[in-house]
């Protein structure tokens, strides 16, 4: 069902120079603003929104054709999370943040995550865990833990003589 409530224009405004989501829908509007128009600057302006817009994809990592139809208001996050060394991310996996969170996850290093993980909120994932495939996980993960399940639960150590 499509909202006929009116947009709240300011949630898509962009705040500081690096913001990549708002940046992302500011460039696909700007070129669907330029799009209607035939006139020499419209043109420029629509070949500078679609180079901004490719930039942004690859920063986001996030997929929205340019001539979509959007509606008001969109806000789509996609947090700076750390990560650390030699990490291992299997394919779509989410690292977002729940609403109202002022931090994204933060990831240390030798973390290996499984296909499908979502891992979701201010906490953080510990040196040497294992995510399972399609693990929600919404709490912090110690050191060495291996995590499954909906929502994540520990059902096992990466490293049993340092946690017997």
């Amino acid at each position: 069902m499509i909202s006929t409530s009116e947009p709240e224009w300011k949630r898509e405004l962009p705040r500081g120079l690096w913001d990549p989501s708002r940046k992302y829908i500011k460039a696909i509007r700007d070129y669907q603003k330029f799009k209607v128009r035939s006139d020499p600057l419209a043109i420029v302006g629509r070949k500078i929104a679609v180079l901004r817009y490719l930039f942004w994809v690859a920063v986001s990592g996030a997929d929205i054709p340019i001539n979509c139809k959007l509606g008001g208001g969109l806000s789509i996050p996609h947090p700076n999370t750390e990560i650390g060394v030699n990490c291992l991310i299997h394919q779509q996996v989410t690292i977002g943040v729940n609403r109202g969170d002022t931090e994204p996850p933060k990831i240390s290093g030798h973390v290996d995550i499984g296909a499908g993980a979502k891992i979701i909120g201010n906490i953080t994932i510990g040196p040497h865990a294992l995510i399972g495939a399609n693990a929600v996980v919404v709490k912090d993960v110690q050191a060495y833990s291996i995590v499954a399940g909906v929502p994540a639960k520990v059902t096992g150590y990466t490293n049993q003589s340092e946690h017997s």
